[in-house]
């Protein structure tokens, strides 16, 4: 098996192991002689219709050659683009035909960052080409479809962008791009590209940058898109930044002040909060975004007016940022990606910005899965997130507080600590739910409710001045007096002692409306074990259990009773001690909230949906539990 070269100065036989590395060899060199006559004619290009045709003629024998290599597509693309960089005077037309020629090459590559350069001219230039609509969609598609990283190859990114700006152009524009989008998501219920929806978010937060980014530069202490992005922590190298802190603001006028009783809410109730505000500006605890903003040049002195072209851009990639939300399947990994607040404070100050991302927002608070509403909270302690900018009070916040109540109303059904929650609404959101309860809305009544029942609130003006205000509507009366029913229902039957020692086990028939009457009929105040094992209940029947607060053994083994339940017994048992969830519908959502329950010391999970992982998590929160069934679950 040899390969014979022939010289000027002689010949050299080259001897293969077999045929397949002869064959190799063979195809490589003659590879290697064809690229090199391809590179020195189209290096010096003398007739534009020669050099078209001895294109079409490297794509072909590109695309014919049997060697499977990478550098055998990009070879020619590489040497296109080189031709393109050096002749810019081509006319518009030599510019088609050149895409055209090499379109093949395209199909399943990706092209250079000079070739990416040369298509966002052609973009920008001629939007309304067709070459944009046969050529650059499918190179689109495959660039969104399997790019890892726009960062290792941000020209792509960039005409990614450009194409979609092409497609906005046209006499359809904004159908056009819900077409592509819908197009890129497939006509199933689920997306087969996982890389698809990244992509696309990478190209929106970029576009909606850039058009900020005339209006930053514009600034002297304008930050670098450095620091925007970690949140305007980073050291301004051109100006010392000003403090990240609230700056002391002038008395309101007397017409814009609100109601009395809310003025002297807000006074009893951030009094533990008067020290922290006056501090030094230089300390070191890390700014909040509504700090930020609310000391920001282009939020308390300039108005953000965009170039028209840039007004353009930020409507198409808000708009589909808005198709984006519309899709279930994109809808968790879509509130994950947005939930640090990856935009400029420039972009949040913007009032058609944060209007346009509304609905967003509003598509977050609507889902009933947690995995997305709970992205309205912010991504840790100290930081703020969509519920803090679009409440009363927030920078975004236009419509009187009726998104902040819809975010409120998903995020109390799921959230792990109803109490802590509740306590965050108390010491920064009390004025605003007090209106909005004073306005009728429900929820908030409820949440005043609540923050009664759970004695979120300490301050008795304050507490005077909730029952007001649940007083002045007819559904907040009514909700009040009910929660008096309870609290003296409560009252009497803790007062009331049946033994230490009394154990009851339910009938395997009882239901959930059986145990409410069962426990609303007797004298259950220092009830210490109770049976439902085998019966009928569900989490729903939570809500009678939490009022046995002297309970010590609870046995749910085979019942129905989930991880909401779960949730609520771990904020009000904190007495309990042996827990029996065998057979449960149980998972680590749930699970994961026992770790508040530090006096437990047996706990049944046989048969349930728990991991390894929380597994391990629970023994390193609960110091005193001893005795742990673990059998038939993966943490086995």
């Amino acid at each position: 098996y040899c390969v014979q070269l022939s010289f000027p100065g002689g010949t050299v036989l080259l001897q293969a192991a077999n045929s397949y590395l002869r064959d190799q060899w063979f195809h490589s060199l003659q590879w290697k002689k064809k690229i090199y006559k391809y590179r020195k004619v189209l290096n010096n290009p003398s007739r534009w219709d020669v050099v078209l045709k001895e294109i079409r003629a490297l794509v072909d024998m590109a695309l014919s050659s049997p060697l499977q290599d990478e550098s055998i597509h990009q070879a020619p693309l590489h040497i296109i683009s080189t031709l393109l960089a050096e002749n810019s005077n081509l006319s518009a037309q030599d510019h088609e035909n050149i895409i055209v020629a090499i379109a093949p090459l395209l199909e399943n590559n990706h092209p250079p960052p000079d070739l990416c350069e040369f298509f966002c001219k052609h973009c920008r230039e001629r939007p309304r080409s067709m070459v944009v609509i046969e050529v650059f969609t499918p190179v689109v598609q495959r660039i969104l479809k399997h790019n890892m990283d726009f960062g290792k190859c941000p020209r792509l990114r960039l005409f990614t962008q450009e194409y979609i700006l092409a497609l906005n152009e046209l006499n359809a524009g904004m159908e056009v791009v819900k077409k592509f989008v819908h197009s890129m998501h497939g006509p199933t219920g689920q997306c087969p590209h996982p890389r698809v929806l990244p992509n696309l978010v990478a190209v929106c937060l970029a576009a909606i940058y850039s058009c900020y980014e005339e209006f930053i530069n514009s600034r002297d202490n304008s930050p670098s898109l450095k620091e925007i992005r970690n949140g305007c922590q980073q050291q301004n190298e051109r100006k010392p930044p000003m403090p990240l802190r609230l700056l002391p603001q002038p008395a309101p006028p007397s017409n814009t002040a609100p109601s009395e009783i809310l003025v002297e809410l807000e006074r009893n109730n951030n009094s533990a909060n008067t020290k922290k505000k006056s501090a030094p500006l230089g300390g070191d605890s890390e700014p909040n975004l509504i700090d930020c903003l609310l000391v920001s040049p282009a939020v308390n002195t300039l108005s953000i007016q965009l170039p028209a072209q840039a007004d353009r851009v930020l409507g198409c990639f808000a708009l589909i940022l808005k198709m984006l939300s519309d899709y279930d399947d994109w809808r968790p990994a879509l509130a994950s990606l947005l939930q640090p607040i990856p935009f400029p404070k420039e972009a949040l100050a913007h009032g058609k910005f944060t209007k346009e991302l509304k609905y967003v927002i509003q598509r977050f608070a609507e889902d009933p899965r947690q995995e997305v509403h709970s992205c309205l909270l912010s991504v840790r302690s100290g930081k703020d997130g969509w519920f803090q900018l679009y409440s009363p009070g927030g920078v975004a916040c236009d419509d009187d507080g009726e998104l902040f109540a819809s975010m409120v109303h998903i995020l109390m059904g799921s959230c792990y600590k109803t109490k802590k929650f509740l306590l965050s609404l108390a010491e920064n959101k009390l004025g605003p739910c007090m209106l909005l309860a004073l306005r009728g809305n429900q929820t908030m009544v409820e949440i005043l409710c609540l923050m009664l029942e759970y004695n979120i609130i300490e301050n008795k003006d304050t507490q005077l001045q909730i029952i007001s205000t649940l007083e002045s509507t007819q559904v907040g009366l009514r909700m009040y007096e009910q929660l008096c029913d309870r609290q003296r229902e409560l009252k009497e039957l803790v007062s009331l002692s049946v033994g230490p020692s009394l154990k009851y086990v339910c009938s395997s028939h009882t239901q959930d409306a059986d145990l409410a009457r069962l426990l609303s009929s007797g004298s259950f105040g220092n009830l210490e074990n109770l049976s439902l094992a085998f019966t009928n209940v569900t989490s729903a029947c939570a809500e009678q259990l939490i009022k046995l607060p002297s309970l010590k053994q609870l046995n749910l083994w085979s019942t129905q009773f989930g991880d909401a339940g779960l949730r609520l017994l771990s904020e009000h048992l904190a007495c309990l001690q042996v827990l029996n969830l065998c057979e449960t519908p149980v998972t680590d959502a749930g699970l994961l909230s026992l770790s508040s329950m530090k006096s437990l010391c047996s706990l049944n999970m046989n048969s349930t949906k728990l991991t390894a992982d929380t597994y391990e998590d629970l023994k390193a929160k609960l110091p005193n539990l001893k005795d742990v069934d673990v059998r038939y679950t993966e943490a086995w």
